[in-house]
């Protein structure tokens, strides 16, 4: 029986816990963040919003139903470091290809198991995330003192732009399933697989564009509606994209926006965003859709917030019309989504694609296909009475 290599998780407020190596062994650095869910961690893993965190799994018991390619949510694992307390050492699933321990020594991620993960949790939920480090092989060598400044000298999600690290470098397009509805437009900021599937399969012929695209190129492609994904970083640091989706929403286009696109579209609208002391992560957050009443469980992942007046009609800050929060999160009263009543708008702060999660607010997809629908059929009335007074 071979000798488990040790390895450590230190938190920049100096707290420390000793465990097991995971995965592979060596340094990493990023924001520890916990998520909830009790399933779908080959799809947290896959989702490029992670980017920059070392995420800690709260289930104990991770890695049972193993890896495979049906299920990546992108074409690589994007978390920084991963921490779990007891890794499964058998696989045990019909639709396996091979183990979580596989592809995270295969793609470089460093991992650390074996430790209390309950008391990591309750530090981060009282603390707030907070820059974290795991040290493994010959890094558990450096002193304690050492270990806590290269943590404390890491990078803060404050202020901070991921989207060049995430989004695709070439577009490409996902063609629309059954009738076609026209080109839909798609900033990836980080996109997921699994988002991409749910638009195409309204009609749309999916064109995913980097996000260094401009507003020239996005309307060459004539689209007939936008949508921006969710992704990773401060919204505070990517003022390009909210310049480029005020151009979009000027030209009248329908945009729907998730997660990330929320935050853009409400700063967009002109209202401040701002960094929570916890973050929502996990597939079990309750959000009350303001309009109906009804409470959906929702899959999340998302250290920053819109700040925009909750219960109350506003005038957007940046001109567009009248605007209204349409979701609130019945933990903590946050903005989970934003409508705008006078344009073509709306978003979301979670995943309505829920990979992996609930399929409460699955129906968002057919609720952007509605208004791109609807958007198309008023240009063709318009464009009829405008022939008819020419005739006449």
């Amino acid at each position: 029986m071979s000798i488990p290599t040790p390895a450590v998780l230190v938190l920049e407020d100096g707290t420390r816990f000793t465990g097991r190596a995971y995965g592979a062994l060596g340094r990493t650095l990023g924001e520890a963040v916990f998520a909830t869910g009790m399933t779908g961690y080959q799809e947290t893993l896959t989702d490029p919003s992670y980017a920059g965190q070392i995420v800690l799994m709260t289930a104990p018991h991770i890695g049972n139903t193993g890896m495979n390619d049906e299920d990546l949510e992108s074409g690589r694992i994007w978390v920084a470091g991963f921490v779990v307390r007891d890794p499964s050492r058998v696989v045990s699933n019909h639709r396996s290809q091979r183990s979580l321990d596989d592809d995270l020594v295969e793609q470089g991620i460093v991992g650390i198991s074996g430790i209390d993960t309950r008391a990591v949790t309750r530090r981060l939920r009282d603390s707030g995330a907070m820059r974290a480090g795991i040290f493994s092989g010959t890094d558990t060598d450096l002193g304690d003192d050492e270990q806590l400044d290269i943590v404390r000298a890491g990078r803060d999600m404050r202020g901070l732009n991921l989207s060049s690290e995430v989004s695709t470098r070439e577009a490409y397009v996902v063609p629309a399933i059954g009738e076609k509805i026209g080109n839909l437009a798609v900033l990836d900021l980080g996109v997921k697989t699994s988002t991409l599937s749910y638009l195409s399969q309204r009609g749309f012929d999916v064109h995913v564009l980097p996000q260094s695209v401009t507003l020239d190129e996005v309307l060459a492609i004539e689209p007939v509606g936008a949508f921006y994904s969710n992704g990773p970083g401060d919204p505070g640091a990517s003022d390009q994209h909210v310049d480029l989706l005020q151009g979009i929403l000027r030209e009248g286009l329908p945009f729907f926006g998730i997660c990330f696109g929320n935050q853009l579209l409400g700063r967009a609208l002109g209202f401040g965003t701002y960094k929570l002391p916890f973050g929502h992560r996990g597939i079990n957050q309750p959000v009350v859709d303001v309009s109906t009443g009804r409470t959906e469980i929702t899959s999340h992942n998302h250290g920053f917030a819109v700040d925009a007046p909750i219960g109350e009609i506003t005038e957007s800050p940046a001109g567009f019309g009248r605007v209204e929060v349409s979701h609130v999160n019945l933990n903590d009263n946050v903005v989970e989504g934003l409508n705008a009543l006078d344009i073509p708008a709306f978003s979301v702060q979670y995943h309505p694609e829920a990979a992996a999660g609930p399929h409460d607010s699955n129906y968002l997809f057919d609720r952007f296909r509605d208004a791109v629908v609807a958007k198309q059929a008023a240009n063709a009335e318009i464009s009829t009475s405008s022939t008819s007074e020419e005739n006449n």
